[in-house]
């Protein structure tokens, strides 16, 4: 259907990051016959003057993509949504997007509507934590309740104690659901404007029980096959929740369908790939129509059969404002590294020809580092082979910053230094090798480092 440019809404998506998600959905506007507008820092200001309040660039409507789970001020992004949604009418709006993204948070909403989840338990002291731990059985899930990517998820040991944090992120316990199955298994169902777009399976990879596609995870087509009552559990979360669009994570137990997460950025790559299907147009559709405006249903399913991520014709030419300096890491920075079970203070070393950072073994071991997600393939100069290296998730701050990394394992005790700093931290700093926070005890031995493959 043609439209005049008296007739286009101004869909804006407010995305301050450059996915294909975000790209594909600004064409599927565009492609629609609607004029797209990209909300980011070079062009998006509001203005109060005179009483008056205007936005720039002008649109009719907001859809929120802003990505809340993996930076270090949630808080700041939640603001500037809640600011638009003052303004404009917003899919996903600022509310029920915190509630969802905090783990916690959505089990107790769900569960206040009698939706499945897994056995779970949030306290706020190590004593009271531990204290029920054991109703979890040997093996349970531990989670920060803010995280994204399967970053900061653990398979624990449950005879062991654990802690309420990981650095400075509220964790908790959570019941292992499995089935006998070869390969450990989850559904992820998409809905968009109380519709199901599309659903697949998600098989973990090789050596580790987490199915995100991130991580690596097979992925096949589930929509048509999917249980009837996985279906009707996913669309009912997604209303509960208040979301316009989700990726709603299931897993069948012996009772039944749970409901793990509920994703109000949900990646797009994985569902494409099982399902050939975009749910781009349908997010598009429903922000047109939130505005008033008008869609042909014909050409929504058309553009569905693509994931035009392509960048988009409104994305902004003015060039970015300057950045502020990265901080300076020194050559020996003081550190505290976090685990499962607790925290330590220590020093480390910075190597930024080291893809990766690394912990020694004893250490892992005394914070709960782990459980071993998979194996890495490492060498050295010295070494025509390789040899492979368990690795980890931990928690590293530096300062007042916080970088969750997954970390090689490796006998250190014979260095000055128990974790080496890779590229993977210290990519966010500028390395000062003049600086060192071990002042007072500068040990300087020539340390063999192993450097990624």
């Amino acid at each position: 259907m043609a439209t005049g440019d008296d007739d286009k809404v101004r869909v804006g998506v407010l995305s301050l990051h450059n996915s294909k998600e975000t790209k594909a959905i600004l064409n599927a506007v565009e492609d629609l016959g609607h004029k797209p507008e990209w909300l980011r820092q070079e062009n998006t200001a509001i203005n109060v003057e005179d009483g008056e309040l205007t936005l720039e660039p002008e649109v009719d409507v907001v859809a929120n993509r802003l990505l809340l789970s993996n930076t270090e001020e949630p808080a700041e992004l939640l603001g500037l949504a809640t600011t638009f949604n003052r303004i404009r009418p917003m899919l996903n709006e600022p509310e029920p997007v915190l509630t969802a993204i905090h783990k916690f948070a959505t089990a107790a909403t769900l569960t206040n509507w009698n939706i499945k989840v897994p056995d779970a338990l949030l306290a706020l002291s190590n004593e009271r934590l531990n204290q029920d731990r054991e109703r979890f059985g040997e093996v349970g899930v531990y989670k920060t309740a803010i995280g994204t990517h399967g970053g900061g998820t653990w398979k624990v040991d449950l005879t062991e104690p654990v802690n309420p944090k990981v650095g400075n992120r509220q964790a908790f316990l959570q019941s292992l659901i499995e089935r006998d199955e070869q390969r450990h298994r989850d559904l992820r169902v998409y809905i968009v404007d109380g519709e199901l777009i599309g659903a697949m399976y998600r098989y973990a990879p090789e050596g580790d029980w987490r199915t995100n596609v991130a991580l690596g995870g097979d992925v096949a087509d589930a929509t048509d096959e999917m249980p009837e009552d996985a279906k009707e559990t996913a669309l009912y979360a997604a209303e509960v929740m208040g979301l316009d669009y989700a990726g709603v994570d299931l897993i069948e137990g012996e009772d039944g369908w749970f409901v793990l997460e509920v994703n109000p950025t949900a990646g797009f790559k994985g569902l494409y790939q099982a399902t050939s299907r975009s749910p781009a147009p349908y997010i598009a559709k429903a922000a047109i129509e939130r505005a008033g405006g008008e869609v042909d249903e014909e050409r929504v399913e058309d553009l569905s059969a693509t994931l035009d991520d392509s960048e988009p014709s409104c994305k902004p030419r003015v060039a970015p404002p300057e950045q502020e300096e990265a901080p300076i890491a020194g050559y020996i920075e003081e550190v505290v590294v976090s685990g499962t079970s607790g925290s330590k203070q220590t020093f480390a070393k910075s190597d930024t020809g080291a893809t990766r950072t690394s912990i020694d073994t004893s250490l892992a071991a005394e914070i709960g580092a782990g459980p071993i997600k998979s194996m890495t393939r490492v060498k050295s100069g010295s070494l025509k082979g390789g040899k492979a290296r368990p690795v980890v998730d931990l928690v590293i701050g530096i300062g007042g910053n916080q970088h969750t990394v997954t970390a090689s394992v490796e006998d250190r005790s014979h260095m000055d230094y128990p974790i080496l700093l890779g590229r993977d931290i210290l990519e966010h700093y500028r390395v000062d090798v003049r600086r060192r926070a071990d002042r007072d005890n500068p040990a300087d031995r020539d340390d063999e480092e192993f450097l990624e493959e």
